[in-house]
């Protein structure tokens, strides 16, 4: 028997039918992606008019290397032991303003942006690894004639921190390490959704473009567990830096980078002899709890603190609290350390 005659479709008609079909994929790809832009373009803020927001009165700007031009801040006792500040990543100086209101009173507390943060923008070697900061850290110190300091950090800056204290160990007097990165693998249980996009192929490039409040505002309220300390004029903060020019294309470059956290191991820690502080919020999302039991087990001389239904970023969510906890552990590491 022979098939009827109507099923029977031509080659030709198959590869017209594919063709429409892929042309509508086409049509419908562009829409998806026209009304994406139209929901989420955001340009960059304008320099100008950020620093006049976020600067104050102790901002100042220190060209490191030609035209490398670092956001900084030189406040509290100017006569008192130094303690160096730096922030995660993502964030600015601003995250450390209501610790520096309460160990200025006490220490002089420098505070910078990072590049490829806050108000410091591009570093034209295009190089944003954690080696860098360190780099960054120490010219800064030397401008301002520090021999000596605590230096602190929080989550990134943390990992800045204690490689450091690695690299420096004789400008070093105290580390403190607030939800610090740094153990190698270390899984987190919600990553936020800022973070989630800049890993993923293809979308991370469209992250340049498109970065709506919402996204930073589902950030940040993965990151802190305290959420009466949110409020609008801290997600805009978080918002309107990331979008300062040269920070998004500098935060590209930092994530596509497997080694720029400078995971560390617990031999390596190990080498770091100085009085070191650990501070950890129990709640952590992004880094978890265990790995500040990690830091304590190979640092033994460490201080642990967890502070039970607190995020990723003490300073912010219980300021007093954690700020008076690194007080009073300065205050016993001055008193055993020997005068000279």
């Amino acid at each position: 028997m022979h098939a009827p005659h109507h099923l029977c479709i031509p080659e030709q008609s198959l590869g017209e039918e594919m063709l429409r079909l892929i042309k509508w994929l086409f049509i419908l790809l562009l829409a998806a992606l026209a009304a994406l832009f139209f929901w989420g373009y955001t340009p960059d803020t304008e320099a100008a008019q950020m620093e006049s927001k976020y600067g104050n009165s102790a901002s100042r700007f220190a060209e490191l290397e030609p035209g490398l031009r670092v956001h900084y801040r030189d406040e509290g006792k100017q006569d008192g032991p130094v303690l160096v500040l730096i922030h995660g990543s993502n964030a600015s100086l601003h995250t450390w303003e209501q610790w520096i209101a309460i160990l200025g009173k006490d220490y002089r507390v420098i505070s910078l942006d990072l590049p490829g943060h806050g108000l410091t923008g591009t570093n034209p070697a295009g190089v944003y690894d954690n080696a860098s900061y360190v780099s960054v850290v120490d010219s800064l110190l030397a401008k301002l004639n520090v021999d000596k300091a605590v230096i602190g950090g929080n989550s990134m800056g943390g990992g800045v921190s204690w490689l450091y204290a690695l690299e420096h160990p004789e400008k070093v007097d105290a580390v403190v390490l607030v939800d610090a990165s740094g153990k190698p693998n270390a899984r987190s249980g919600e990553m936020p959704l800022g973070f989630r996009l800049m890993r993923m192929p293809v979308i991370k490039e469209a992250v340049r473009f498109i970065a709506p409040r919402s996204i930073f505002e589902s950030s940040v309220k993965t990151s802190m567990h305290v959420q009466s300390k949110i409020n609008d004029k801290l997600i805009d903060r978080y918002w309107e830096l990331n979008r300062y020019p040269g920070n998004r294309d500098a935060t590209m470059k930092r994530f596509s980078s497997p080694k720029s956290m400078a995971p560390g191991t617990k031999e390596r820690l190990s080498a770091i002899k100085v009085p070191v502080l650990i501070l950890w919020g129990a709640e952590d999302n992004l880094i978890p709890v265990t790995v500040a039991k990690w830091f304590a087990e190979a640092m033994p001389q460490a201080k642990l603190v967890i502070y039970p239904n607190v995020g990723h970023i003490p300073m912010e969510e219980i300021p007093e609290k954690s700020a008076n906890d690194v007080k009073i552990w300065l205050d016993g590491v001055a008193a055993k350390t020997p005068k000279v």
